[in-house]
């Protein structure tokens, strides 16, 4: 089928790639982390017995838990600069992270204070506990907080995660908020780090009202300006492959939206059985003023009822995210390497990306290759090359080494590679391109599975 995407080619877009703040954004987190343990240094006098060193360690475990719980929620409120600069799945990675160091922390301050307090009334723990959690002011409110932040954890572990749907993990992480909020007074009411200490109490409500208002401006306000803005709605639905299906949508002054080509959006289709789910989609090709394009591969519930929207359907949407754009690229030569439904953010990037653009596509059949026609048209407009790989007769499936990198890329090494697909088969690419000499600067990746 012919599209307005085979149609028109969009510019290229200019080379100039940028730093990314990823290691002084670390090095400020880290900081923070410093300065929350220096707070409980100057606080503290000399610490005397078991009940002493128990309770202190609790102190700081509970000190660094509650700085961690405001970093977790900032990671995830989709500023920009994070999203698009750093990278999506990488600011998911580090989300993921930050969230086990909370549990941890959590666990160890409730266990150490709740040891330290009992060794100091020689009472049993069971009966300290109930003690603290009945009778010590804001401590209902934070075992609340408590066992919501926990059940986060446990939906949060890959093996649950396999187990249950995508919608009850949102709906369920979403409690986080709930969470931070009950916990706050008890850090301030029970922390003696805080009590009298006017700049520090004053820091600590800096520091959750500033992750507060970017939570609010970024995952609520922006997404309803955009939406009341552009006003976007399904304008078409044909299929590109067995079991992959295009879902054009139109709107108003998108050239104003900033998207990318090699961005995505969340997307949320206000039609029965999809109004309640929002799930990210790359965008298949280079977005117009008046237009832009997802393509979608039939894995789940909600992939699946795409191909059954109705033209007219209003859209909700939010982004666009990601950095696999070409501000990445650090030399005039690329590769793309794509598998199955990777193909889309690459399809995007390969009619825009300037210079010598090599694309290298993985499919079983030659049925499954999505957008070829579409490729095989890009590639004659701007004399770029492409490779298909495609299983064998016998179904058997053609290994990438780092060899046959080298002799179907020559100067492989001096290449960016943007790389897109299954998350075997992009650590699989990931290790042939490091054995084929590309530098770890030059890869360039995002992963939607976290």
């Amino acid at each position: 089928m012919t599209t307005l995407y085979e149609r028109t080619a969009a510019p290229p877009v200019p080379f100039a790639p940028r730093r990314s703040p990823a290691g002084p954004l670390l090095a400020l987190l880290w900081a923070g982390a410093a300065a929350v343990i220096a707070l409980w240094w100057s606080d503290t006098g000399s610490v005397v017995g078991a009940a002493g060193w128990l309770t202190g360690a609790g102190r700081i475990a509970g000190l660094l838990c509650g700085y961690a719980c405001a970093v977790l929620v900032g990671l995830m409120a989709r500023v920009p600069l994070l999203e698009r600069r750093i990278g999506s799945d990488r600011v998911a990675r580090w989300h993921a992270m930050a969230g086990r160091y909370t549990v941890c922390l959590l666990l160890a301050h409730i266990g150490l204070v709740l040891a330290g307090y009992a060794a100091q009334d020689g009472a049993s723990l069971w009966r300290e506990t109930v003690t603290v959690v009945l009778d010590y002011p804001e401590m209902l409110k934070a075992t609340a907080g408590t066992v919501i932040l926990l059940a986060v954890g446990v939906t949060s572990a890959r093996a649950v995660r396999r187990r249950t749907g995508h919608e009850f993990w949102y709906y369920v992480h979403l409690l986080t908020y709930a969470a931070v909020f009950l916990a706050f007074g008890h850090q301030l009411a029970l922390g003696n780090d805080f009590n009298g200490n006017t700049a520090a109490t004053a820091a600590w409500y800096a520091l959750y009202l500033g992750v507060a208002a970017l939570v609010l401006w970024f995952r609520v306000l922006a997404p309803v300006r955009l939406n009341l803005r552009h006003r976007l709605r399904v304008e078409s639905v044909h299929q590109e492959a067995p079991g992959v299906w295009s879902v054009v949508v139109h709107g108003r002054e998108l050239d104003q939206l900033g998207a990318q080509a090699g961005q995505f959006l969340r997307w949320r289709f206000l039609a029965d059985g999809l109004r309640w789910t929002s799930t990210p989609y790359s965008l298949s090709a280079p977005p117009r003023p008046d237009r832009m394009r997802i393509t979608v591969k039939a894995l789940g519930d909600h992939s699946t009822a795409v191909a059954l929207l109705r033209p007219g359907t209003r859209v909700w949407a939010e982004g666009p995210y990601g950095s696999l754009t070409a501000e990445r690229r650090t030399s005039s030569k690329a590769l793309l390497i794509g598998a199955g439904v990777g193909i889309t953010p690459l399809r995007a990037l390969f009619e825009t990306l300037p210079g010598e653009v090599t694309l290298l596509y993985r499919a079983r059949t030659v049925q499954d290759l999505a957008l070829g026609g579409e490729l095989d048209a890009v590639a004659r407009r701007r004399g770029a090359k492409v490779h298909y790989l495609l299983n064998g007769p016998d179904g058997r499936r053609p290994r990438i080494t780092a060899d046959s990198l080298r002799a179907n890329v020559p100067g492989l090494a001096g290449h960016d590679v943007y790389l897109c697909g299954p998350p075997g088969f992009a650590r699989e690419l990931y290790e042939e391109l490091r054995a084929a000499g590309v530098p770890d600067r030059r890869i360039h990746h995002e992963s939607f599975e976290l």
